[in-house]
């Protein structure tokens, strides 16, 4: 028999990755700086919401691209003991190696069938530089990665929409958008805790409540002010 995502209710890893854009591109107009600020920040509220729901062991990870695709955090660390180190933008944008990467890390195993559906968070301020379609293929193939909450985070205007929002397969979702260092705060904390919390909740353990492609429920995202220009630094 094949196994399936979701068991029985229990104590579950929910695996957090942050998969982040570290394109040339990020060096500009402290992109990438406040992108360090803005997940570093964050931790703390990640941990209130892990200390509120001990059904859900959260683990962090971190996957970077620029000139192909590698680990900076490459084993699971559980979100009371994760720290932040700073990421560095160099090279171009091989976000498909990065997905095909990461699908290789949602097998089973290494990933267990009790685990709760892991939240991928793809960070972007440009367009892929390699073949992205079939990367996302192969994240796909995967179970783990058609039941993941995929959320994506666009950096500044350049960032290609159309990808970002394959990515996240969902027609009802939206890329995240931030085109100032206030924006991307704001949207680093939202799925870090907004989107955290509904993918750790008991809803979440339940296997087979959510259709395919919707994943699991989110919170509508915060409205960001983009009436005056001067917000728009990116």
């Amino acid at each position: 028999m094949s196994k399936r995502p979701g068991g029985e209710l229990a104590a579950r890893p929910l695996h957090f990755i942050w998969v982040a854009d570290c394109s040339g591109s990020m060096s500009v107009d402290g992109k990438m700086e406040s992108l360090n600020n803005a997940i570093r920040e964050a931790i703390p509220h990640m941990r209130d919401v892990a200390d509120e729901n001990p059904n859900a062991e959260i683990q962090i990870r971190v996957l970077t691209f620029s000139d192909g695709a590698q680990w900076h955090v490459s084993k699971p660390e559980p979100i009371a003991s994760f720290k932040w180190t700073d990421l560095t933008a160099d090279g171009v944008t091989d976000m498909g190696r990065a997905l095909t990467m990461l699908a290789d890390q949602l097998k089973i195993p290494p990933m267990t069938d009790r685990a709760l559906p892991p939240v991928l968070v793809l960070i972007s301020d440009g367009q892929p530089t390699d073949d992205f379609d079939t990367g996302l293929k192969a994240l796909m193939a995967q179970p783990w990665g058609k039941r993941a909450v995929r959320v994506a985070i666009a950096i500044g205007k350049d960032a290609n929409l159309d990808v970002l929002e394959k990515f996240i397969g969902n027609k009802e979702l939206k890329p995240l958008q931030a085109n100032s260092p206030e924006a991307l705060i704001k949207q680093i904390r939202f799925v870090s805790t907004a989107v955290l919390k509904s993918a750790s909740s008991p809803a979440s353990q339940t296997s087979g409540t959510v259709s395919p492609g919707t994943n699991i429920p989110i919170p509508a995202p915060p409205v960001t002010d983009t009436s005056s220009a001067d917000d728009d630094v990116w």
